[in-house]
């Protein structure tokens, strides 16, 4: 690398955490962020640096592309396969999350946010994260979705409603979350239906990925239902231990030898409102050499 790519590779690093937070909340997958951060640098490295006046706009335009892109792609596959995806989780064993970690999760972006970010159109995705999450002008992102500002405005503002409408907000003490955790593991263990439906609330449901081989994802909803299938889970609990997922409490269960499972919870006064089960094989295993183990 001769001295002007160093300038430049050195320049880019100093992006490379806000660009990665801003693909992370476009597409819910830490190898599919890293794939468009990649994707940008390699545009970077074909561009005349020397000519671009704010080089952290560039970017920032330049990986919302790549990840519009990447999404739209996505929603035609799935709708060609009815292909259910969920999120891929942020997982992490300490109580301090890393610098990078909380760039990641900052604006409380947690399993139910990305979820309910997923099922916006991709125009919306993009209006609602980089105004309502980056504070990017209407007029510098009307270019990207190819839409006026009023419109891309009206992008935004459809998909925050339906973000306020559908995503769960947590309670904030991590402590209290890390206790009802706790708690409904050990009904499970115990086998206690009715202490698993005291946990929960009434209108609980439970989202779970578990990839195309084994069939489409399931969703449950209800506490008596999502108890149900806690305890027709019970038979695993003994490999599950407590995680940070997405910077709430969750479980993270891993049999000798591969990882079975990672659950998020969303907990609302004192009561389980979401749990979201990433049980895909095939993704577990890409995501394995990064879970805390």
């Amino acid at each position: 690398m001769d001295a002007g790519e160093d300038w430049l590779a050195q320049r880019f690093e100093a992006h490379r955490t806000r660009l990665r937070a801003v693909a992370y909340r476009m597409l819910g997958s830490l190898s599919e962020a890293d794939d468009a951060v990649q994707e940008s640098w390699l545009r970077l490295s074909r561009a005349d640096a020397g000519a671009l006046d704010n080089l952290g706009g560039w970017l920032t335009t330049v990986v919302a592309r790549v990840c519009l892109d990447m999404l739209r792609t996505r929603k035609s596959r799935r709708e060609e396969s009815l292909e259910a995806h969920g999120p891929e989780p942020v997982v992490t064993q300490a109580d301090q999350l890393d610098p990078e970690q909380e760039a990641l999760l900052a604006d409380a972006v947690g399993l139910a946010m990305l979820v309910v970010l997923d099922t916006l159109a991709p125009a919306e995705r993009l209006a609602f994260v980089l105004h309502d999450m980056f504070a990017i002008p209407f007029d510098d992102i009307a270019p990207i979705v190819g839409r006026s500002p009023a419109a891309t405005r009206q992008l935004a503002s459809r998909a925050r409603r339906r973000v306020r409408d559908e995503a769960a907000e947590p309670d904030a003490d991590l402590a209290q979350q890390r206790d009802v955790v706790t708690a409904f593991l050990a009904a499970a263990r115990a086998g206690d239906f009715d202490a698993l439906v005291a946990l929960l609330d009434p209108d609980v449901v439970l989202r779970a990925d578990v990839g195309t081989a084994a069939g489409l994802s399931r969703q449950l909803r209800g506490a008596r239902a999502v108890a149900e299938g806690a305890l027709s889970f019970a038979g695993r609990v003994d490999y599950a231990r407590p995680a940070l997922v997405n910077g709430a409490a969750g479980l993270v269960v891993r049999a000798p030898g591969r990882l079975i499972a990672i659950l998020g919870f969303t907990v609302r006064s004192g009561r389980i409102v979401a749990m979201d089960i990433l049980a895909d094989p095939a993704r577990l295993r890409r995501l394995d050499p990064t879970i805390p183990g």
